[in-house]
């Protein structure tokens, strides 16, 4: 498609880059390398007037709008027809160390709130991998390293500013537009372009964790000894395993290489003897190829996931489990273990204890009840994931007794269009059909549709 950039570029500071031009390319990369945008216009924004300028200029000639800031969290690609935003020049960062608070643009990473937020003995509620945006993750959730103590990420945000269809500049908080903020807490991209958000930050400086890998010969017996381990640890005490078969390259450590693997992740917000004690059984269900457990900094919680932070390929989902099964174990290793057809990685993080709560000011997260999360994910692969996705389906399928939905964040599409079905997995069904009335009173013309796409309400 041809579109007359003209009156865009003079309006905007940042870039504005079309197929075939100079940066075009690079601009449209993230760290998503199965697929990737490939829109008609891609405006670099710098900030929240580049933003308004290009949802105007989309909404006025019918185009649909995707945002990009680390590509991270890419579900439905923007092939043709469309404007896409990337927010990583929106760098700006504002902490209030007595408050407790911290204001990050669209483009702010965690590892950049960690890193401020330490110099004040203080942490965000952030994930896993600390090169994620703050804005996709806290929209779509926030399953944080410490949540099972302070719950989801998303339940202390505080305040939401962004540009609605009608190229409108909004700060949405509880007591201006209630139920717009309940439906961002939790509802995705679906219903404009953040571009700053405000949340919570907690005083912690130091906790106890890391990883215990071990060679996962019987690897349902460590499944089965991680289940009973999970049912006997207080809520300060958030886990994970994951179980993957490392290749034998030198990206990985030598320990690992060649090697099917378990890796439990710990994160203990206390002292380093009780972090000792709680993980004795652990420690005791053999020799460990790796062991990091230690008191750390909050700075190097990345450290406890050692997440890969270079752009790959990789495809997957989530299903919540309100509890995990001893008898489904031997099924998932039957589907997805070290003799599956495909190569795929489990993950099962713990869930319970706060994220069970319901926070003080009601957001769109449902799956409450869940007590785990199971994760299936094979990397490399290139979309669409055809060999792949039947594979993972089989996963889900035979967990379906036990399911009560799935989590937004832990969703990784192939760049197709997502069906409403698979999105309303993502939902209570109640909550389902508030955020479609409330899509449908602040984007009726689906222009914010490349996410985990909530179609507007007939009739609104």
């Amino acid at each position: 498609m041809s579109v007359d950039v003209e009156a865009l570029t003079a309006t905007v500071r940042g870039p504005v880059l079309q197929p075939g031009g100079d940066g075009y390319d690079e601009e449209r990369a993230g760290f998503q390398a199965g697929f990737q945008h490939r829109p008609a216009v891609i405006v670099g924004a710098t900030g929240a007037e580049d933003v308004r300028a290009a949802v105007r200029f989309a909404a006025e000639r019918g185009l649909p709008v995707a945002v990009q800031s680390t590509g991270h969290g890419i579900v439905t690609a923007l092939d043709g027809d469309g404007v896409l935003i990337t927010t990583r020049r929106m760098a700006g960062l504002e902490l209030n160390a007595e408050a407790r608070t911290v204001r990050g643009e669209a483009g702010v990473r965690w590892e950049q709130v960690i890193r401020e937020a330490a110099r004040h003995g203080l942490a965000p509620l952030n994930g896993s991998a600390p090169h994620v945006g703050v804005v996709g993750y806290l929209l779509g959730g926030g399953t944080g390293l410490l949540g099972r103590e302070f719950g989801y990420a998303s339940d202390h945000v505080h305040a939401i500013e962004l540009v609605t269809a009608d190229g409108t500049l909004r700060r949405v908080t509880a007591g201006s537009d209630p139920d717009l903020f309940w439906a961002l807490r939790g509802g995705a991209g679906n219903f404009g372009v953040v571009t700053a958000i405000e949340t919570s930050l907690f005083p912690v400086a130091r906790f106890y964790g890391g990883g215990l890998y071990f060679e996962a010969d019987s690897p349902v017996e460590v499944l089965r000894a991680y289940r009973e381990w999970t049912l006997t640890v207080p809520e300060q005490l958030t886990s994970s395993i994951g179980l993957m078969g490392y290749p034998p390259i030198p990206a990985f450590p030598k320990e690992l290489q060649g090697r099917y693997v378990a890796h439990v992740r710990i994160a203990f917000n206390g002292d380093t003897a009780e972090g000792e004690r709680l993980v004795a059984p652990l420690r005791a269900l053999g020799p460990r190829l790796i062991d990091t457990l230690r008191e750390m900094p909050y700075e190097e919680a990345g450290s406890v996931y050692h997440d890969p932070d270079f752009p790959h390929a990789y495809f997957g989902g989530n299903v919540l489990l309100r509890e995990l099964d001893p008898t489904a174990l031997q099924t998932l290793m039957d589907l997805a273990g070290p003799d599956s057809a495909v190569p795929c990685i489990i993950d099962i993080r713990h869930l319970g204890g706060a994220f069970a709560r319901r926070p003080a000011q009601p957001s769109a997260v449902g799956g409450r009840e869940a007590q785990y999360i199971l994760r299936v994910m094979t990397g490399g692969v290139p979309a669409p994931a055809d060999s792949v996705r039947p594979v993972h389906q089989r996963v889900y399928d035979a967990m379906k007794q036990w399911a009560v939905g799935r989590s937004p964040g832990f969703v990784y599409h192939d760049g197709t269009p997502v069906n409403e079905e698979q999105v309303r997995e993502l939902f209570d069904a109640d909550a389902y059909e508030r955020l479609a009335r409330i899509k449908a009173l602040h984007d009726p013309d689906n222009l914010f549709r490349f996410t985990h796409n909530i179609k507007p309400a007939d009739g609104n």
